[in-house]
């Protein structure tokens, strides 16, 4: 009787240790969104613990920190996250060596943007999943400030430099256009935008393929006739940090700010917001923000479960903060903010393009960053700009 006693006993003790560990279980996540960015997320992740039950930590470091730590850490076989966000190009690549979980089948095609998951394919396999994207969509200003000014949506390309010289004439404005800068990536945005525009979506696609220098004289044309020529007009600011820029922006200091679609998210009266491209663009590019689950996860259908609620339900959670735009089909349109509804608009009638430097990556994309921010010091050493990338892109 008492071994029958004590067996049951260690029966249950064993149960309440099993239990506890699967209590115990906790996934991290790693994205760069800080501030009201990580602000906007996090109901997100609290939502699927509510769902599910299994907590979730998040943990900020910027793509381009994770792109140093991440390869030591794999090569160690540890990871320091169950679901990391990360550039499609890193995430490829480290599944080639094994780093990444695989995710053919968790995540039905058709329920995205057409194209979307092929980032995250190599070799057959899916390796990753899509979150909500951003439409880089141009030139952002306050309707307030254009009416108080009486200024006009520029619908050429003199009407726009045109703009550009009346607002420098205003009393207290610093520049016509803020230039945001972290590590050189909101420059980047722009000159994307100044290639797709003059150059056309073909351009964009043949630089990130190699099949067209960047000293052809096409690409130096861009350059050299329309963004150098604004820069040594004083038209653009000296490069701010980016979250400064935007605020300066918004008191005054500037009147426009090219910026993402997240932008939305950040101001204090979206309603105020208007947004143009620059005349004439053909293409826009819409970065998707993609995740992944590293091969040294503890949890891996527990991490597999979030990857798949953040591609999906979590993605309208996500759009009705606003500034973002759902890769996701099944999230309704009247999830989004209306001024996210009238950025999705901008949209018909231009190719949706992938962010130039993130799809090339490597040691080009930080390659481009500091030699953009060169240029906007030194316009005049534009010739030395471009052969500088051209022959990082031969590496």
């Amino acid at each position: 009787m008492r071994r029958k006693v004590m067996v049951l006993l260690l029966i249950v003790l064993a149960l309440f240790s099993l239990t506890g560990l699967a209590a115990e279980k906790k996934l991290t996540v790693i994205s760069g969104w800080s501030g009201q960015e990580m602000d906007a997320f996090m109901p997100v992740l609290r939502e699927f613990e509510k769902e599910t039950g299994i907590r979730v930590d998040y943990q900020i470091y910027r793509a381009e920190d994770l792109a140093v730590l991440l390869p030591a850490q794999f090569d160690s076989k540890t990871a320091p996250a169950d679901v990391i966000f990360m550039w499609a190009w890193f995430v490829n690549k480290q599944a080639q060596s094994g780093h990444v979980l695989e995710m053919t089948g968790l995540l039905n095609e058709s329920d995205f943007v057409p194209g979307i998951l092929d980032a995250v394919k190599s070799g057959g396999k899916l390796w990753g999943g899509p979150y909500t994207g951003k439409i880089k969509p141009g030139f952002w200003y306050r309707k307030s400030f254009f009416k108080q000014h009486g200024l006009a949506v520029p619908t050429t390309w003199d009407e726009f430099v045109d703009l550009c010289a009346r607002i420098k004439k205003i009393p207290g404005v610093r520049a016509p256009i803020a230039s945001g800068n972290g590590v050189g990536w909101p420059l980047s945005d722009v000159a994307e935008h100044f290639i797709a525009t003059f150059g056309g979506p073909a351009m964009t696609h043949d630089l990130i393929a190699g099949k067209m220098s960047w000293t052809d004289a096409q690409v130096r044309a861009i350059f050299e006739s329309r963004l150098v020529p604004l820069l040594k007009a004083g038209y653009f600011s000296e490069p701010i940090e980016w979250t400064m820029a935007a605020d300066l922006w918004w008191a005054g200091d500037y009147a426009l700010y090219f910026m993402g679609s997240w932008i939305t998210g950040m101001v204090k009266d979206p309603t105020d917001l208007g947004v143009f491209t620059l005349p004439g663009a053909r293409g826009l590019v819409f970065a998707t923000d993609y995740a992944f689950v590293p091969a040294y996860t503890k949890y891996p259908a527990e991490a597999r479960k979030l990857l798949a609620f953040l591609a999906t339900r979590g993605q309208t959670l996500q759009v009705a903060a606003g500034g973002h735009i759902a890769t996701y089909t099944g999230a309704p349109l009247d999830a989004y903010p209306p001024v996210d509804r009238e950025i999705a608009a901008l949209l018909k009638g231009v190719e949706a393009l992938p962010d130039l430097d993130d799809t090339i990556g490597g040691e080009w994309q930080p390659a481009f960053w500091d030699q953009l921010k060169l240029l906007w010091v030194s316009p005049a050493r534009v010739g030395e700009v471009l052969e500088t990338l051209q022959r990082k892109a031969g590496k």
